[in-house]
């Protein structure tokens, strides 16, 4: 029996793979891993998403140059949510330019922006 055998993928393959700093513990982000992403990101020792829509592997810094190298790999007790920890390159997790994708709080009845954009996203992402 695989490691991988152990894992509860939905229906569509896929379980959720939430992103933390492994420095300070914030979250970054959550992604979607398929059995071949995360088998991937564990031989590699850098996060392998599943575009759902692009329908493929994402190698994450692909295009940015901002990838997460892993320090470590858990699943929780219903082995149904992938946790990553991780060393964020570029300090850039989020396609926004900022270091998380969680930068919009709740306050009262609205959201409300609290974390600055760290790079333009137009710089990292030139039109190609």
């Amino acid at each position: 029996m695989s490691w991988l055998d152990e894992i509860n993928f939905n229906e569509q393959g896929l379980i959720p793979a939430i992103a933390q700093d492994a420095s300070s513990g914030k979250i970054l982000m959550m992604a979607w891993m398929n059995r071949e992403s995360l088998r991937q990101t564990a031989e590699k020792k850098e996060a392998v998403y599943w575009s759902r829509s692009r329908q493929k592997l994402w190698h994450k810094g692909e295009e940015s140059g901002h990838t997460q190298k892993i320090v470590d790999i858990r699943f929780d007790c219903d082995e149904d949510v992938i946790l990553l920890e991780v060393e964020q390159v570029g300090g850039i997790a989020c396609h926004t330019g900022r270091e998380s994708c969680f930068y919009r709080q709740l306050q009262g009845d609205r959201w409300v922006t609290v974390e600055d954009v760290i790079k333009d996203p137009d710089e990292i992402y030139p039109a190609k």
